[in-house]
């Protein structure tokens, strides 16, 4: 069975807890709302639905290896070591890949598994090839983020932090909102930093 058709769309159901969303010609995603459903299948041919993972937090990342501002997260280590941080509180931390085939960021799943050891990455990887999770997250950028807390509710959407730069040095300076949001709602304190604009480089969906 394909990838593509193991993939299954489920409408996010509830109101808007705050104003602000991603909205486009994709889907639309608010924070304080649910996050859309999806099921799919991981790099290594799991089955893997995000309404499984209620009653856990869950971050999306949306990835490019290619892309110079991915580079700056993942040629410094600061992806891996936020991965590793989080994953080890019990957080499950996936990376999501939407580049058509023949585009930047079209990786087959025994690629990205063979790239995933050579960085070191503590996540799980998930092919979105035919971009039905990018499209449902209007995920526009890599880095993409998204927090989901044990309810399934979106807490945070956007930029990994304020430095919309390739630079490395400005990890230095950084304010990494999704580290900020994950470390308050894991103290039961209220999320500061909700949603930021994503930077990096355009998503290579096919009919871009």
């Amino acid at each position: 069975m394909t990838l593509n058709r193991w993939i299954v769309i489920a409408a996010a159901g509830a109101l808007a807890v705050g104003a602000y969303a991603f909205a486009g010609k994709f889907g639309k995603v608010t924070v304080g709302a649910a996050a859309p459903a999806f099921a799919t299948m991981d790099s290594n041919g799991k089955s893997l639905s995000l309404a499984d993972l209620k009653g856990k937090y869950v971050v999306l990342e949306w990835c490019n290896f290619g892309c110079p501002y991915v580079q700056k997260h993942y040629n410094s280590g600061n992806m891996q070591a936020l991965q590793k941080k989080y994953t080890d509180k019990g957080i499950v931390w996936l990376t999501i890949f939407s580049s058509a085939p023949g585009y930047q960021g079209y990786y087959k799943p025994d690629k990205l598994n063979e790239l995933a050891k050579e960085k070191d990455m503590h996540s799980r990887l998930i092919p979105d090839p035919d971009g039905t999770i990018g499209r449902m997250y209007d995920a526009r950028n890599t880095p993409t983020m998204f927090v989901i807390n044990p309810q399934g509710d979106v807490v945070y959407m956007g930029g990994i932090d304020d430095q919309p730069t390739p630079d490395p040095e400005s990890l230095k300076g950084a304010h990494n909102y999704v580290a900020m949001a994950l470390d308050q709602a894991l103290a039961g304190q209220p999320v500061q930093v909700t949603h930021s604009r994503p930077y990096g480089c355009s998503i290579k969906y096919k009919d871009n």
